[in-house]
């Protein structure tokens, strides 16, 4: 009788959690055609991010960066739905799939944003990341509202 081996292989894939951080809803003293206008071209996102963003590099519907001590970051467009929403998705290799979306809604003459991040990710990333992605959101909003449109 010949001898038989039999290969057995395991493949382990961390459990993923879907997680989402907020800004609020916060209020610009613009319209919301200027504020889309504005963020809808990625040149400009670069003035929104927090000092740990470097390496900023965009052009009008791609963008990449680094954040310090973390990871290289590259994102596209998705959606654009003037003048209430931007979409950004997560592009090429990146450690955790994510989307950046931009909310706006008028509200009398003023206009409310809210920026909102959601990623997929496992437990260890979601302990490394979760402090700096909500304040990367809440950074991204109180710089629009400081943004003279």
């Amino acid at each position: 009788m010949k001898d038989q081996t039999i290969r057995i292989e395991i493949q382990f894939k961390p459990k993923k959690t879907k997680m989402d951080f907020s800004s609020g809803w916060k209020k610009l003293d613009a319209s919301p055609e200027q504020v889309f206008d504005f963020i809808a071209d990625l040149r400009n996102v670069g003035e929104l991010m927090p000092e740990q963003v470097v390496n900023w590099q965009a052009d009008a519907d791609r963008c990449s960066f680094t954040i310090k001590g973390m990871a290289s970051l590259n994102m596209r467009v998705d959606e654009r739905r003037h003048p209430q929403l931007l979409r950004l998705v997560a592009d090429g290799k990146t450690p955790f799939e994510f989307e950046l979306l931009v909310h706006l809604r008028p509200l009398n003459k003023l206009t409310e944003v809210m920026v909102e991040l959601q990623a997929e990710l496992n437990a260890m990333m979601a302990l490394m990341v979760k402090r700096p992605m909500q304040h990367l959101v809440n950074h991204i909003a109180d710089k629009l509202t400081q943004q003279p449109f």
